[in-house]
């Protein structure tokens, strides 16, 4: 397999900056669309678009969106999806290509869930993503989860929430 340094030269991936991973933002729609977004009107690109990449050591940490997410998987390992949903659901999704092991190539993620992503326990190598945010993604949009808050909210997804957060200074 391709190493994750070519992975990132290839595409031209960064560092995301407090959430984890690498990402390269590949469209950004000129067109302008005003939206209530939680009861502020806001203005934001009709929609965007990024490749996201996760590695051994570096992950998405459970964050959330005000708006939805569409996940999609291009290449390498499979990753694991983290969802908690608003109304206490816990989901989680294996994002990949092996659709006879329930691997799913698209993912949903509705606005104001919870979510995070990382390879597989087993995993040593990376996994290539793209999502697809429509309205489009302003880092404004973003909030990243606390681990003892979640925790106590999702109670039986304790451990789950451990793997899918960082502590200050992780």
């Amino acid at each position: 397999m391709v190493s994750n340094e070519k992975i990132i030269e290839f595409f031209n991936l960064s560092p995301l900056p407090s959430e984890g991973g690498f990402y390269k933002e590949t469209y950004r729609d000129s067109r302008i669309v005003e939206i209530n977004l939680e009861g502020e009107i806001v203005s934001r690109s009709a929609s965007t678009a990024i490749y996201y990449m996760v590695t051994p050591e570096s992950f998405s940490t459970l964050h959330r969106l005000k708006q939805s997410e569409v996940f999609h998987f291009y290449m390498g390992d499979a990753a694991e999806m983290l969802l908690l949903h608003p109304n206490g659901k816990v989901e989680k999704i294996i994002l990949g290509s092996d659709l006879s092991k329930g691997e799913k190539p698209q993912v949903i993620v509705p606005a104001r869930t919870w979510q995070g992503v990382r390879l597989r326990e087993q995993s040593e190598n990376w996994s290539l993503m793209g999502t697809t945010v429509s309205p489009g993604f302003e880092f404004a949009d973003c909030e990243l989860g606390d681990r003892v808050s979640l925790q106590n909210e999702y109670p039986s997804a304790k451990d789950l929430i451990s793997r899918f957060t960082r502590l200050d200074g992780e």
